[in-house]
């Protein structure tokens, strides 16, 4: 018997093993903007899926949002980060 790869229309299944290190990502970003000067990250959420790193919720001014891409866009490295947080 001959078993050969296992594929999904000839191309390799994603293997959920690879992202595992998604939750310790989202921590530290999350901790990073907790301790942050010039940031209320009380109502920012972190999310870390395959298409990279997304800040959402809400803070108060428009600098807080620009801190906060920064301190995300430090610690995610090779991810983009895609800023949907809000003023509110």
């Amino acid at each position: 018997m001959v078993f050969k790869p296992g594929t999904f229309f000839g191309e390799q299944p994603e293997i959920e093993v690879e992202f595992k290190n998604h939750a310790k990502l989202e921590e530290d970003i999350a901790n990073a903007l907790a301790v942050a000067g010039g940031i209320d990250a009380a109502d920012v959420n972190v999310t870390v899926d395959g298409a990279g790193v997304v800040l959402s919720g809400s803070v108060g001014t428009q600098q807080e949002i620009v801190r906060a891409t920064a301190v995300a866009e430090a610690l995610a490295g090779i991810h983009p980060v895609r800023n949907d947080i809000a003023i509110g």
